[in-house]
């Protein structure tokens, strides 16, 4: 048997050259232009962005840190700056003079809107302050006089001649306090109550018969009268109509000279005319009201202010103009990024006022959303957000597929409200929305929305690590150079560079790649320019870096620190010297939140004659995951295939993580679990001085895994904590040796011998280094060696099903002994 020779210290670690920069600090290294490692994010980006066509939305995808919020965004703003403005514009809302539940929109040219907005504001307030001036006029009273007077005439005539009728009756009309009264005259005096009573019969029967027709002339009158009272009402009507038509007329002469070139306004001009004259009667009370005494309002000691008529300013207030987007000052085309996007905040919505108790509402209170905002240009969302919001993605859907914005009450659309409220008229929509999300989100909507491909044609794929290449290292100290500059920092040096290099390979798990999600290599750049700062350095060196390194560390470091704690007191069974027949040390690792550590953890294995199935007790009380039960499965197919196989092996075999409370996923256990149950099988012992990880196919051959580097570093600090031996050390897949990086203290004792990293390609060499026994091949004969590893086991094996075999026979003879019994029962019943 061929002694497996460990890796040399070299191989655990690549290191950086500071040598390969030729400069001395950063400060000296030009910014870096472009994107570090995403060419093809960026040719989707250049493409998704110049393309303008319906659909062409944009999702740029990939890890947290991978710069796919920055890169876009910088894309955008660059797109913005070089577009064309001819899609955008400013909206307003104005009053709907026909309708005013339904809003009227205007489409104005850039930076018209806000002028707008301030001439109606100066139109209603000379509207406010013209009319009652033009009440108050010589020519306007002199004609309300004539009117008055005409009418005057014209109920006094009648009355005049009524009474010359009814004085030739002897009938007197008299006006008193309450009104009319009719008296008979006698000799052109009143006739009083005495006289009348001495007349005789025939007299006053003339007399009454007289009155009851004045009376009669009267009720005529009296029936005439409304009549002319509303012609009265009317003409003063149609002369303050007459009047404001004129004034307005000249208000708004130079409004329609400054926007002769804005037919939408120019229209809405002629509404604001039509309305102000037919309003005419509300201004006209308006004026009689200023006539009336002046009511205070309470204020300070010593002060008063007169009470404004309503009727006036609710009609003015209705020609002011809701500019609810102004690109007066934006340069290029808008880019907006909505990072709260409720349905709300993309839509827009309608807020109401509360008044005695009831929520009102109007066009002055229509609010913009998002895809307001980026109208003609782009809009960029966060897609975890988007889709986290109730209705958020529905309504982005429904504004990008019908191509305008409705503003729609959520309250109404549920129909959870029955308050009456607007409806705008919709906005038009040319906007190129870009979401940005993590791939699963991406494959989710794609597999599950069917409008997801029809909107989101063009994918932007980020990358997470590119080439621990020369050309891509100097590239990477470029990158560092100008986020040092951007930020401020102090610059490092070529030896500072390089261990940020170094840390670059660690954070991609690969010792030939550079990790290109910039999160961490940022943040590490600023601990260390904190490091830098406290030791009164010019520079940021390597062992800045590596102090920050190790102090990122240590702040998360509680929970492995405990974990180790309960290995050494023995709280947590796990053996670092010895020998034990199915029982070997498995490498798990954990993710906390954005912190990974590795932690050794007991795996056992018995194995006795029985159905021949290989039970996963994780699996069975749920606590296994559907990749670790498929690594069981798999090392059941590697026995059945190995041992016997031309019979059903006897076998009954257990499999547990020992003193595991949680749950437990992934294959990369399965190689170790394998090795447990060829010690449990073959009864020869495991070393215990040994930890293990890697998973297994079905031939054997030993597959690479994940986080090896924090499963290593886990085993040797309880190495550490329970002493170093020299004969520690860790069986890893040979194809794993290009993902090392391991830290310092790991590979200075490698190097002084005290601990070791053994590559495995095969079960076969594992085994052997396991159990320092010879694995064992089969021979001409087709039969393993008897004192190796596979050759116990596949004895062992036989044993079982001989056993069966015996059992088997037995029971067949018992029960052939009872029929023959039961038939000689039965006959001698017969």
């Amino acid at each position: 048997m061929a002694r497996l020779q460990s890796l040399k210290p070299e191989k655990l670690y690549t290191r950086c050259d500071p040598g390969m920069f030729k400069f001395r600090t950063t400060a000296e290294v030009r910014d870096l232009k472009g994107v570090l490692g995403q060419d093809r994010a960026v040719a989707a980006l250049e493409f998704g962005l110049g393309i303008d066509r319906k659909g062409y939305n944009l999702f740029a995808m990939g890890p947290s840190g991978s710069g796919k919020h920055s890169v876009a965004r910088r894309f955008l703003d660059a797109a913005a700056a070089d577009a064309n403005r001819n899609g955008v514009f400013d909206w307003c809302y104005v009053n709907n003079f026909v309708d005013a539940r339904k809003p009227a929109l205007l489409r104005l040219p850039v930076g018209v809107g806000r002028k707008l907005r301030t001439d109606m504001d100066q139109l209603a307030a000379d509207i406010l302050t013209s009319i009652p001036m033009m009440f108050e006029s010589d020519e306007y009273r002199a004609r309300l006089r004539e009117i008055e007077e005409e009418f005057t005439s014209l109920e006094d005539r009648p009355f005049e001649e009524m009474r010359k009728r009814a004085r030739k009756r002897d009938i007197s009309i008299i006006r008193t306090p309450a009104g009319l009264g009719i008296a008979p005259l006698h000799n052109g005096e009143s006739l009083d109550h005495e006289v009348y009573e001495k007349l005789d019969e025939a007299e006053k029967e003339k007399i009454n018969e007289a009155i009851e027709e004045v009376k009669k002339d009267l009720q005529e009158l009296a029936r005439q009268a409304p009549r002319w009272r509303r012609e009265l009402s009317q003409r003063i009507r149609d002369l303050a109509r007459e009047i404001i038509a004129v004034l307005v007329h000249s208000l708004l002469i130079d409004l329609r000279k400054d926007y002769a070139g804005t037919p939408e306004v120019n229209e809405y001009l002629d509404a604001i005319e039509k309305d102000v004259v037919e309003n005419a009667e509300a201004f006209r009370q308006q004026q009689q009201a200023q006539e009336q005494p002046v009511q205070a309002a309470p204020t300070a000691p010593g002060f008063v202010v007169p009470a404004e008529p309503e009727g006036a300013r609710e009609v003015v207030d209705r020609y002011r103009v809701n500019v609810i987007i102004d690109h007066g000052e934006t340069e290029g085309c808008p880019v907006v990024y909505e990072d709260n996007p409720t349905y709300e905040n993309l839509q827009g919505a309608i807020e109401h006022l509360t008044d005695m108790g009831a929520l009102i509402t109007d066009f002055t209170l229509i609010k913009a959303g998002s895809l307001h905002k980026a109208n003609g240009g782009y809009l960029m969302i966060a897609a975890r957000q988007l889709l986290t919001e109730p209705y958020a993605w529905e309504g982005l859907k429904r504004a990008l597929l019908s191509g305008c914005i409705r503003i729609e009450p959520l309250g109404k659309r549920l129909s959870v409200l029955s308050t009456v409220t607007l409806e705008p008229e919709p906005v038009p929509l040319n906007v190129k929305v870009v979401l940005v999300g993590e791939r699963r989100l991406f494959y989710l909507l794609q597999r599950h929305d069917p409008d997801f491909d029809e909107l989101f044609k063009v994918t932007v794929d980020f990358e997470e690590d590119i080439p621990r290449s020369a050309p891509n290292m100097r590239r990477y100290a470029q990158m560092l150079a100008t986020f040092a500059r951007g930020e401020g920092l102090l610059p490092f040096n070529r030896e500072g560079v390089a261990r940020v290099i170094e840390y670059g390979s660690r954070l991609a798990e690969d010792a030939e790649k550079l990790t290109i999600q910039m999160l961490g290599i940022f943040d590490l750049a600023r601990e260390a320019d904190f490091l830098a700062r406290q030791d009164s350095r010019k520079v940021i060196t390597a062992e800045h870096v590596r102090q920050a390194l190790q102090a990122r560390d240590h702040r998360a470091s509680r929970l492995p620190e405990r974990m180790r704690e309960r290995i050494h007191r023995g709280t947590v069974l796990l053996d670092t010297k010895g020998e034990k027949v199915g029982q070997i040390n498995a490498l798990t690792v954990y993710q906390l939140g954005g912190y990974s550590f590795g932690q050794p953890t007991r795996v056992t294995a018995r194995a006795r004659q029985g159905s021949g199935k290989v039970v996963d007790i994780e699996r069975e009380v749920s606590l296994g995951g559907t990749l670790h039960s498929k690594g069981v499965l798999i090392l059941s197919s590697y026995l059945s295939a190995t041992f016997l196989p031309s019979d059903a092996l006897s076998l009954m075999a257990t499999l547990v993580f020992e003193q595991n409370y949680g749950g437990i996923d992934g294959d990369s256990a399965s190689s170790t679990e394998l090795y447990a149950l060829l010690s449990a099988i073959s009864e020869i012992p495991i070393k215990q001085c040994f930890a293990v990880t890697g998973s297994v196919n079905q031939f054997g051959e030993v597959q690479a895994i994940g986080g090896v580097n924090e499963k290593i570093e886990g085993y040797f600090d309880v190495c550490v904590a329970a002493g170093l031996t020299g004969d520690q050390g860790v069986l890893i897949p040979e194809s794993n040796v290009k993902h090392l990086m391991l830290k310092d203290e790991v590979r200075a004792a490698v190097r002084e011998g005290k601990f070791a990293i053994y590559p495995i390609r095969t079960v076969l060499e594992g085994i052997e280094l396991l159990t320092g026994v010879s694995a064992g091949k089969r021979g001409k004969d087709g039969k393993f060696p008897e004192d190796s590893v596979y050759g116990k086991a596949e004895a062992r094996l036989v044993s079982f099903n001989t056993v069966k075999t015996i059992s088997t026979s037995k029971d067949t003879k018992e029960n052939t002994t009872k029929a023959k019994s039961l038939t000689e029962r039965k006959e001698k019943k017969a």
